[in-house]
């Protein structure tokens, strides 16, 4: 039990829940304590004592590390030590008591050291670095920092690499070493953005900013204050207007200066010229009148021309402006055309369907029923020639005439059964949907039906494993739904991807991998949802009737035909929007529920 609520903590603390990480591991130190189990306990001590730190409550944060740094020295648990050194120099150096920050992490550091763990001996040499450089103490900063660096590429720890390099950076400009500064900084932004690591990208253009206002290269440090600033909402205050700002007014003041430079020297150049024009001027004055009569007269016709062209040029592109709208309006005059007659179509095969499945349901009940009685009396029938003496010659022959029988009457039931279940999903389809719309997380709910689909459908076949890959705009926010119709829009496509990547793993090969996406956009006032296949695709020849009642392409029994049109019923009827499908027969089948965004 102590074990899992240490687990619930862990997960809670990566999941940025520390009061709920801090309640579960001090359940779990509680039942250690009674227990007796040494081992977790110190482990918990060393967690709560971290969530204590993050959380800023040092004073609780500092006696619980202590706790856990006396119980694993005592029991020899060096993993949990370096834990225990590495959360009281973290909390020593928030508190600012630098000399015993430097202890602890320096103790942390000659572990790893004992221990060959070469990752954690970065780490150790990063947080040195980090002290030094907030002491001031430049020179140990930058040794530590550099040892770090040399550790991190040496066993290939391409995640914390930028991070090292950054804080290796920041103590350059402290140095006034920028030249250093702007390698480092530049090579942590360029892996930075390939991991999309937005903090190590924000710091990456802080060094940066400073590094080329050193090199009073205003231009640059302007370009990437930009840069940090767009991954910094935050970073609006004061300060950093302040630092901006100054940046700006350097950069302009020397774009001033080199003009009043140039400025000058056109002054001192046109002195001289201007002596030497003044005495030619005299010589020149009746040529030149009649040379600026001849220009001016060209001027007028160049103008004139240029006038001209750049009135056809303005009709031209008006001209093009309204074609392109008459093109856009007649393309979505005839996709609007198109969909209107699908929905009359569907619309009157609803009608069709509720009355044809009210019809059918009453005479499916009677042989269902009927089906079901005639096996039980069969069964009696075989339980009373069971008890009666028979001829040796009539006894087989009617026990196999009362099997037959029975093999009859329970196929007739099972396909009674089937049939019924055609008959309500006839039923559905024709049913009017009242759901209410409510705001709702497009992208919990595709994530959600992902796994729900994909564990269902392991659950049927043991064997089957696929990769699944998700790509959900962020910025999508909630989208007003009926979540129940959408839900049921999302299984049936989800299951049919799955179902069509496990045909095709029975005859790829092993090289073929099975993958199912999903990934949500917001474009305008347009939410769109992907959900695409690498199976086998949907062939031409019946890609147009997918959406018909009652169409499959799977085999007899597997399948009703009648699950793509209620999707469709439910995207275009109930919601609005449309439900597309793009496919290349042998590569992959998408679809693409797009919903107008009335929120």
């Amino acid at each position: 039990m102590a074990n899992a609520l240490l687990q619930l903590s862990l997960i809670s603390k990566l999941q940025g829940s520390p009061a709920l990480a801090v309640a579960s591991a001090l359940k779990a130190l509680a039942l250690t304590e009674q227990t007796g189990d040494v081992k977790t306990r110190m482990q918990l001590q060393a967690i709560i004592g971290g969530i204590y730190c993050d959380t800023g409550n040092y004073p609780d944060a500092l006696p619980m590390l202590q706790a856990a740094l006396k119980s694993s020295r005592r029991a020899g648990d060096w993993q949990v030590a370096s834990q225990a050194f590495n959360g009281l120099g973290t909390t020593y150096q928030l508190l600012k008591d630098w000399p015993r920050a430097l202890y602890y992490h320096q103790q942390a550091l000659q572990l790893s050291r004992q221990l060959g763990d070469a990752v954690s001996e970065a780490s150790d040499e990063t947080n040195l670095a980090e002290v030094y450089n907030l002491q001031g103490n430049l020179a140990a900063a930058l040794a530590h920092g550099r040892r770090a660096l040399a550790l991190v590429r040496a066993t290939h720890d391409q995640y914390n690499l930028p991070s090292v390099e950054l804080m290796l950076a920041r103590g350059f400009v402290l140095a006034h070493q920028p030249d250093s500064a702007v390698v480092l900084a530049r090579h942590a932004l360029a892996l930075s953005q390939q991991s999309r690591s937005n903090e190590n990208i924000r710091n990456a253009g802080d060094i940066l900013a400073q590094a080329y206002a050193q090199r009073r290269d205003y231009a640059q440090a302007y370009r990437y204050r930009n840069l940090q600033m767009a991954y910094n909402d935050t970073l609006s205050g004061e300060d950093t207007q302040r630092r901006t700002s100054a940046l700006r007014y350097g950069y302009e003041l020397d774009k001033k200066q080199a003009q009043i430079v140039l400025l000058k020297k056109d002054q001192e150049i046109a002195g001289q010229k201007a002596y030497r024009q003044r005495q030619q001027m005299l010589a020149a004055l009746v040529g030149l009148g009649g040379v600026v009569l001849v220009v001016a007269l060209l001027l007028r016709n160049i103008f004139l021309k240029q006038r001209a062209n750049r009135r056809l040029g303005e009709k031209n592109v008006e001209i093009a402006a309204h074609r392109d709208d008459l093109d856009r309006t007649l393309t979505e005059l005839q996709t609007t055309q198109n969909q209107l007659v699908q929905r009359e179509k569907m619309a009157s095969l609803g009608e069709l369907t509720a009355g044809v499945a009210h019809e059918m349901q009453n005479p499916l009940n009677f042989v269902t029923n009927f089906a079901d009685l005639s096996v039980e009396l069969v069964a009696e029938l075989e339980a009373e020639l069971a008890h009666e003496s028979l001829s040796a010659s009539g006894g087989p022959a009617i026990g196999a005439l009362v099997q037959a029988l029975a093999q009859n009457q329970a196929k007739i039931y099972r396909h009674g059964h089937r049939a019924d279940r055609i008959v309500k999903n006839m039923l559905e389809h024709a049913r009017t949907r009242s759901g209410e719309r409510q705001p709702t997380d497009l992208n919990a709910l595709a994530d959600e039906y992902l796994r729900l689909a994909y564990h269902g459908w392991r659950a049927k076949n043991k064997d089957f494993n696929a990769e699944l890959k998700t790509d959900f705009d962020p910025r999508l926010g909630p989208v007003p739904v009926v979540p129940q119709d959408l839900s049921r829009v999302l299984l049936n496509l989800l299951t049919n991807a799955f179902y069509a990547v496990a045909e095709k793993a029975k005859t790829a090969g092993p090289a073929y991998r099975p993958e199912v996406a999903v990934a949500t956009r917001r474009t305008g006032g347009t939410v769109r949802i992907r959900v695409r296949d690498n199976g086998n695709g949907i062939p031409v020849a019946v890609r147009d009737k997918i959406f018909q009642p009652f169409f499959t392409t799977k085999p007899t029994g597997e399948g009703t035909g009648l699950g793509l049109s209620l999707s469709y019923d439910i995207v275009t009827k109930g919601h609005g929007g449309t439900l597309a499908v793009d496919s290349q027969e042998g590569e992959f089948t998408e679809f693409t529920i797009s919903l107008p965004d009335e929120g």
